[in-house]
């Protein structure tokens, strides 16, 4: 049974992953469109096209969703995703051809491996190329390869992030999924128990060092080993709604990282969540409250299944060693 996010009707994903494992790009692609939305909590966010799912724009529906390492290099990958769509004929339709509409989001993962390593176009027409229906692969891949997580006290204390994936499917044949690439400057946290399963080492290595108690104790000072960090979401679910709908299901999503990261939403975060819906039966107020909540719920397994699908390397324990 599949159980991540395509199993959303009219959803299909595909990752590139350099060589290295460093590195990588996810993509999202919305077979038929999809009416999107967006919501950005992090203050430091690395985006392209998001304006265009403001409520107020113009253009209704988009195409795909782009996810990268690489910082604001990786907003490069979109231009190979949108030639891999005009190859295939889709995208808003102009006078002699298509204009594929792909938003993309980016995390930095430069402080992995090589920094000069970054995915660029070609990664992204590769990764829309191979972007099938099969369950989500999860873990060190994609846009998740050189994720971390736990970056409280620099990069030498954290562990492994990754790429997750979870969806949530309701008897009326009604389908919620999640994806998440997790980069966070925060612990990851089980919300079902509130133990940290991924996230800042104690210093003597032994345990965590609980980053939000160090937070309350006063025991931590920002410097620039904490900066560059973010979580990176992305929802869907086969209904027909308008865009101000799908930025309230992107918002309510939100919580999800809430629940799931400790600390969230910092000012050197970029975390960002799209929502897109792939047509079906109309949201109404009740079944978008529904969704919503799901969205959230969804978005906090994936986070978790990426940090413990994740495996050890450059020096970085990983939540479950392989």
């Amino acid at each position: 049974m599949n159980a991540t996010l395509t199993a959303v009707p009219g959803i299909r994903v595909g990752h590139w992953t350099h060589e290295s494992g460093s590195t990588g790009c996810t993509v999202v692609l919305a077979d038929g469109g999809a009416v999107a939305g967006v919501d950005v909590r992090g203050g430091g966010p690395g985006t392209r096209e998001t304006d265009l799912l403001r409520p107020d724009m113009s253009v209704e529906s988009i195409h795909a969703v782009v996810l990268s390492g690489g910082s604001a290099y990786g907003l490069a990958t979109a231009d190979g995703v949108m030639r891999y769509l005009e190859s295939q004929g889709v995208g808003f339709p102009v006078r002699g051809g298509v204009v594929p509409i792909v938003p993309a989001s980016i995390l930095f993962d430069l402080g992995v491996g090589d920094p000069a390593v970054r995915p660029g176009a070609e990664a992204g027409f590769q990764a829309a190329k191979s972007a099938s229906r099969d369950p989500v692969a999860m873990g060190s891949v994609g846009a998740g390869a050189g994720a971390t997580v736990g970056k409280m006290f620099g990069l030498e204390r954290a562990m492994r992030g990754g790429l997750g994936s979870a969806a949530i499917s309701l008897g009326d044949g009604l389908v919620v999924g999640a994806l998440a690439a997790v980069n966070a400057l925060g612990d990851v946290i089980d919300p079902s128990t509130g133990r940290i399963l991924a996230g800042a080492r104690a210093k003597d290595g032994d345990g965590f060092a609980d980053s939000m108690a160090m937070l309350r104790s006063g025991r931590w000072r920002a410097d620039s080993k904490t900066l560059g960090n973010t979580t990176l979401g992305v929802v869907a679910a086969n209904l027909k709604w308008s865009k101000a709908q799908a930025t309230k299901v992107a918002q309510m999503a939100h919580d999800g990282l809430a629940r799931s990261i400790r600390p969230a939403h910092m000012p050197f975060d970029g975390d960002t969540v799209f929502a897109l819906g792939t047509g079906g039966q109309a949201a109404n107020p009740r079944l978008l409250g529904v969704v919503g909540a799901l969205a959230a719920d969804a978005l906090a397994v994936a986070v978790v299944a990426a940090v413990q699908s994740a495996i050890s390397g450059f020096e970085l324990p990983a939540a479950s060693p392989a």
